[in-house]
């Protein structure tokens, strides 16, 4: 948009945005070509935030009422052993510009080209952390074949499930899943059985991996 931004409205700062033409949801294929554009971009020399992987994930926790005692403190404990990993994780792709949720439910495809949405978790941080999405709707809610995953792999260049460090990545994005379900599932009922699925999941209760996980609107 042409016009100066941001303004000031009744001393707000409020910037504008231009509405998407008719779009549908985006594919495998159009993410890729995303985050390849995304992460081959530089970075600019302003300031832009580092990747904060674990924001809000202990603030969820503690509002996951519909969850026992037991299993909150386990998710807190996870969170911090997590937190320690993430700390010495080995050499990876170089660090990028990052989306930071990078998967086919914030992309829109329009008739000039896909487009991301949902930019709160655009960050500096390694381009792992957006491939992991798509490895994990593999690995462990089970949305992507194992077909799809390649030719995924195949576009980007890359297989996260190959580095040293995607253990520690696939479960943070897992407990990121599991206590955004559990902290709505405190105030919306018909969650609360796919939130305590997901905890179960993760607690070795449910056998291995993939665990067929089912999305949350």
């Amino acid at each position: 948009m042409a016009t100066e931004q941001p303004v000031l409205a009744h001393h707000r700062p409020v910037s504008y945005w231009e509405e998407l033409p008719a779009h549908e949801h985006g594919t495998l294929r159009d993410l890729v070509q995303l985050l390849l554009q995304l992460h081959s971009t530089p970075i600019p020399d302003f300031p832009i935030g580092r990747l904060q992987p674990f924001v809000r994930v202990r603030e969820r926790i503690n509002a996951a009422t519909s969850l026992s005692k037991e299993d909150r403190q386990w998710l807190r404990d996870l969170a911090n052993d997590l937190e320690h990993s993430w700390k010495h994780l080995p050499p990876g792709l170089d660090a990028c510009m990052i989306h930071g949720d990078a998967w086919v439910g914030n992309v829109a495809k329009t008739a000039e080209g896909p487009v991301l949405l949902d930019l709160e978790r655009f960050a500096v941080g390694p381009p792992e952390w957006d491939l992991v999405s798509t490895a994990v709707k593999m690995t462990t809610t089970g949305a992507v074949s194992r077909q799809e995953y390649e030719e995924f792999c195949d576009a980007y260049g890359a297989d996260v499930t190959e580095w040293a460090g995607y253990d520690t990545l696939r479960a943070t994005r897992e407990l990121r899943m599991t206590t955004y379900a559990a902290q709505h599932a405190a105030t919306q009922p018909d969650w609360q059985p796919q939130a305590q699925h997901r905890v179960d999941c993760l607690r070795g209760r449910n056998g291995p991996r993939p665990w067929k996980w089912k999305g949350i609107l």
